[in-house]
């Protein structure tokens, strides 16, 4: 097995030079040509590593947590992705862990990091976790990382561009001819529905559309939710013609109750939803989406608690490229005449 004496000769550089660039230290000052031969070393001998050893070394696991609401939720798995292979490219694991669901009386978060079992933890915030454990995330010594969520004492986090992605979606519909058009949101508490409802708000505004109480809900994000909310939509009277739901699972929710109810997507009520997953295209109709850029807000969480831990630096980071996409489906249509 290869060791660091091995890719230094190979490199033509120290044995610490190697250690600093291999373990993305931030004292490694080397130039990019030095960089790059040190790597080109290691891969050339198969240089893996020894993470125990850094482990005693440094006071660290080179394991990071995620923990998400549910890990069957599919707009998880591209941000999971990115967490992983920016985690693979600065040599940490990482810990999968569902939060919510968690036995009544239990202290779900403190128990799933364990105590010293990883170096820092990322946090995607679902409707029921506990505010609690989510305090005593953020007033502990481990760093944390909010994903896509802004905690109230700012501990960190790292968002998308929400009211970009609910501007887009509105403009689809206004586009299309519709005027009357209902929201679907996340719960009041939620952050991310805040923001979303604020795009939706806007983009109505500067079409010169009125907004309606009555076409607001904030119910949260998963399917029983969104159904419960398309149920109250639709007993308006006028009914909206459009709605713009705020989570894609939210959407399905909402797609099988106008079913329920005898509503034809799109014939008589439009559908479009934020964040794009393969069950929209699966639904039918097939659901016109927003897609977000979910794999790039991995990748810069983990660079985020990357620099958390290894610097204590702490900071609110907004991704916004590549920019949103909508992803035009069988959902939407004109107003019916």
């Amino acid at each position: 097995m290869a060791t660091l004496s091995d890719v230094a000769a190979r490199a033509g550089v120290s044995v610490s030079a190697v250690s600093r660039v291999l373990s993305d230290a931030p004292s490694a000052r080397v130039s990019e040509d030095t960089r790059r031969r040190i790597q080109d070393a290691a891969q050339e001998l198969g240089y893996r590593p020894n993470f125990a050893a850094r482990a005693l070394k440094f006071s660290r696991t080179n394991v990071v947590g995620l923990i998400v609401p549910d890990l069957t939720n599919a707009i998880f798995t591209e941000l999971m992705r990115g967490v992983e292979d920016e985690a693979h490219r600065r040599g940490y694991m990482v810990l999968l862990a569902r939060a919510e669901g968690m036995p009544e009386g239990e202290e779900s978060i403190p128990r799933l990091i364990g105590e010293g079992r990883v170096d820092g933890v990322l946090v995607q915030v679902g409707d029921h976790m506990r505010p609690h454990d989510l305090q005593k995330l953020v007033e502990g010594t481990l760093p944390v990382v909010f994903v896509n969520s802004i905690h109230p004492q700012r501990a960190g986090s790292v968002v998308l561009e929400d009211e970009a992605g609910m501007r887009l979606a509105t403009e689809h519909l206004i586009g299309l001819g519709h005027t009357r058009i209902a929201f679907i949101g996340g719960l009041p508490s939620s952050d991310t529905s805040e923001r979303r409802e604020q795009g939706f708000r806007a983009a109505m505004a500067d079409a010169g559309h009125a907004v309606d109480d009555d076409h607001l809900t904030r119910l949260g994000y998963d399917p029983r939710s969104g159904g419960a909310a398309l149920a109250r939509l639709a007993a308006l009277e006028p009914r909206p013609t459009a709605v713009v739901v705020a989570n894609v699972n939210a959407a399905h929710g909402a797609l099988l109750e106008a079913r329920r109810l005898g509503l034809r997507v799109p014939e008589d009520l439009s559908l479009v939803a934020m964040h794009d997953a393969w069950t929209a295209e699966n639904a039918w109709p097939p659901l016109t989406t927003v897609r977000m850029p979910l794999y790039e807000l991995g990748r810069a969480a983990m660079a985020a608690i990357f620099d958390r831990i290894t610097s204590g630096a702490v900071s609110d980071v907004t991704v916004s490229e590549p920019a949103p996409v909508l992803m035009v489906r069988e959902s939407t249509s004109p107003p019916p005449a």
